[in-house]
C-alpha cells in the first residue's frame, strides 16, 4: 500500500505492508509532492514534486526578508522516479525525470513500466492552465520527445492497455476559457491525433481505457446528473454505463481497467467509497465513514423547469423546507452557482458543507431555487456559449423567471425573497441588487463587482477577456455596462458582503469597491472578511462562519 502523510512537515510518499505495521517513509522531499504513482511492474514510484527553496532564500526569509518579485523565481513541478529496492548503501535511487522549464500536471505509466507520458504547461500560475501539452519521457535514456504540442490544450495523458496509444482531452483552437474540449488518441510511435466523436457537453472528464483497449471511459455532466460512458476509439457512439441521480467524483481504474472506484453520494446520503465492474455499471459501497452522522431530517428536493426569454427552457433544483405543507407559501432563496460554467446537480447531499447550508436553510423554513441559467455547464456547449458579452443580461432573465416559477407554484412569498451566490454566483447577486428591489436580502459572496479592476488584479487575468470579446481598453464599454458597481446607484437591498482574505481569483478588493459604495450611498452593508482562505473556504471553522452568518442573515431578514 502507497500513500502520502505531512507528518514530517512537508508531503512525503509512504508505504506499508498490507498486513499492517508502521508505515516508511520513501521520499525525503525538499518541495511539495503533489502527485504519484506505482509503476504496472510494482518496482518503483513516480512522483510529481516542486522545486524547492533554495537555501539563499530560505536564510532571507529567516531574516525577514521575504521580498519577492512577482511571477519570477518560478517553482516548477518535475516528475521523479524513486526505486522501492535499495542498493547496497541501504538507500533508494531517486532520479529526476524531467527538467524543461514546464510545470507537469499530470502524467500515466506505459503497461511495460518503461515510459511516462505527461501534460505540461509554461507555469503553475492558474493564467497559464490552458498552454498544455503532453510528452512521453523514456526512463532508460532519459529521452524526451512531444506527443502532442500545438496550439490547442492537450492534457490529462492515460496509456492504453495494450500500449499503443495514448488518450487525452484536447480543446478547441482559438483557446477559450469556457469548456470545448473532445476526447482524442494519438499512437505513441507518432502520427497524427485522432479526435473521437462529440461528447454531448464538450466537457468530457477522461477516466481510462477499457481493458482490451478499444474504448475509452469518461464522465461529464448531463443536465442535472454525472454520467460515465465508453466510447469507442474505432467508430461507433457513446455508451451510457451509469444511471441514476447519486454524484459520482474521482473516478480511478484498477491495474486491470475492469472496475472503477469512486465517491458518491445523493441527495440524502453523505460521500462514501463505491466501486463497481466497468461491464456492469453498479455501484456497491465500501466505506461508512459516516456512520456516526447525526440523522437529522432532510428536505425533499426535486428539478423544476420554466421558460426564459429567447426560448431558453432553465432547470433548476427547488428545496422545499422540512416538514412543507402544500399550498404554503414561504421565504424563498435564490441560490446562484459560480462559473459561470458551474451547474447544480440534483444528487448532491444535502447538508453538504457549503458556505450557503440547504439542509439547514430547509429546517429554519426556507424553500431554497438553485437554477442553472444559460452559461451552465451540462446542457450543451451553445447553451454553456450563450452569455458571452452578456453577463447579467440573459442569465438574469433566466433567474427572475425561475423566481417568478416559485411564485406560481405556489411556493414562494413574493415580499420575502433573498439572494446568495459566490464567485459568479456573487457578480450575479451583486448585479440583481442593481437590477431590481424585489429581494428583501442579499449575500454576496467573493464577486466580482467590477470587471476592470478585477482584470487587472485576478490570477486569471485572461478569464474576463474570454469572456467580454476583449481586454478592458478593447471593448470599454462592454466592461462599464456589465460592472455591478457601475448601477450601484440603483441599489437599495440590505447586503452580507463575505470574502476571503487569501482570494487570488476574485481578490478581496472587489467587495470592498462594492461595501464602500453602499456605505456611502447609506445602503444596510455588513462585510465579513475570513483570514488565511483563498477562493474557497477549506478551515472547518472558516466554513462554519460562513454558514452561520449567512443562516442568520436571512433568518433576521426574511423572517422564516
Amino acid at each position: 500500500i502507497r500513500g502520502w502523510s505531512a507528518r514530517s512537515g512537508k508531503n512525503q510518499v509512504y508505504v506499508m505492508h498490507f498486513h499492517g505495521g508502521e508505515a516508511e517513509p520513501i521520499t525525503d522531499a525538499k518541495g511539495n509532492i503533489s502527485a504519484f504513482q506505482w509503476a504496472p511492474d510494482g518496482k518503483s514510484i513516480a512522483f510529481v514534486m516542486s522545486d524547492a527553496v533554495s537555501e539563499e532564500d530560505e536564510k532571507k526569509a529567516k531574516g525577514k526578508d521575504d521580498s519577492f518579485y512577482v511571477e519570477e523565481k518560478i517553482q516548477y513541478g518535475r516528475i521523479y522516479l524513486i526505486k522501492l529496492a535499495k542498493d547496497a548503501g541501504n538507500k533508494r535511487m531517486q532520479k529526476k525525470l524531467t527538467n524543461e522549464a514546464r510545470h507537469v500536471t499530470s502524467f500515466s505509466w506505459s503497461p511495460n513500466s518503461r515510459v511516462i507520458a505527461y501534460a505540461h504547461v509554461k507555469t503553475p500560475k492558474a493564467n497559464d492552465r490552458i498552454d498544455s501539452d503532453i510528452n512521453v519521457v523514456d526512463l532508460e535514456t532519459g529521452n524526451t520527445k512531444a506527443l502532442a504540442n500545438t496550439q490547442a490544450t492537450e492534457s490529462d495523458p492515460h496509456f492504453s492497455p495494450d500500449g499503443k496509444w495514448v488518450a487525452m482531452v484536447v480543446s478547441k483552437i482559438p483557446l477559450t476559457e469556457a469548456a470545448d474540449h473532445r476526447i482524442a488518441i494519438v499512437s505513441v510511435s507518432g502520427g497524427a491525433t485522432k479526435v473521437l466523436p462529440d461528447s454531448y457537453d464538450l466537457d468530457p472528464r477522461l477516466v481510462g481505457w477499457s481493458a482490451d483497449s478499444s474504448s475509452v471511459i469518461y464522465y461529464e455532466l448531463r443536465q442535472t446528473r454525472v454520467v460515465m460512458y465508453t466510447q469507442p476509439i474505432a467508430d461507433g457512439v457513446a455508451k451510457m454505463i451509469s444511471n441514476g441521480d447519486a454524484v459520482f467524483f474521482s473516478p480511478t481504474l484498477d491495474p486491470l481497467n475492469r472496475y472503477l472506484g469512486f465517491a458518491q453520494q445523493s441527495n440524502d446520503s453523505p460521500t462514501e467509497a463505491f466501486v463497481s465492474s466497468v461491464e456492469n455499471f453498479s455501484p456497491q459501497r465500501v466505506s461508512n465513514v459516516n456512520a456516526d452522522l447525526p440523522k437529522l431530517p432532510l428536505p425533499h428536493t426535486e428539478v423544476i423547469r420554466w421558460k426564459s426569454t429567447e426560448g431558453f427552457e432553465i432547470e433548476g433544483m427547488l428545496t422545499y423546507p422540512i416538514g412543507y405543507t402544500l399550498g404554503r407559501r414561504v421565504p424563498l432563496l435564490l441560490s446562484i452557482h459560480g462559473g459561470p460554467a458551474g451547474v447544480f446537480v440534483k444528487g448532491t447531499f444535502s447538508a453538504t458543507p457549503n458556505a450557503y447550508p440547504i439542509a439547514a436553510f430547509a429546517a429554519k423554513g426556507f424553500a431554497i431555487l438553485r437554477p442553472n441559467p444559460r452559461g451552465s455547464t451540462g446542457y450543451g456547449n451553445a447553451f454553456r456559449y450563450a452569455n458571452f458579452k452578456d453577463w447579467g443580461g440573459g442569465d438574469y432573465r433566466d433567474l427572475m423567471a425561475g423566481v417568478d416559477k416559485v411564485i406560481e407554484m405556489g411556493v414562494a412569498d413574493k415580499d420575502r425573497l433573498g439572494v446568495m451566490g459566490w464567485s459568479y454566483g456573487g457578480y450575479m447577486a451583486a448585479w440583481i441588487t442593481t437590477q431590481t428591489d424585489r429581494f428583501k436580502a442579499a449575500s454576496i459572496g467573493a464577486a466580482i463587482t467590477n470587471l476592470v479592476s478585477d482584470i487587472g488584479t485576478t490570477d486569471i487575468r485572461n478569464y474576463n477577456a474570454h469572456h467580454m470579446g476583449g481586454q478592458p481598453w478593447e471593448v470599454p464599454e462592454i466592461y462599464a455596462r456589465l460592472s455591478p458597481i457601475t448601477h450601484i446607484g440603483k441599489a437599495k437591498t440590505p447586503s452580507l458582503i463575505q470574502h476571503n482574505e487569501g482570494d487570488l481569483r476574485v481578490p478581496i478588493s472587489q467587495s470592498y469597491e462594492l461595501f464602500n459604495a453602499l456605505k456611502q450611498r447609506g445602503i444596510e452593508a455588513r462585510m465579513l472578511v475570513i483570514p488565511r482562505q483563498a477562493h474557497v473556504a477549506t478551515e472547518p471553522k472558516a466554513m462554519l462562519k460562513l454558514m452561520q452568518t449567512n443562516l442568520e442573515w436571512f433568518t433576521e431578514k426574511l423572517k422564516p
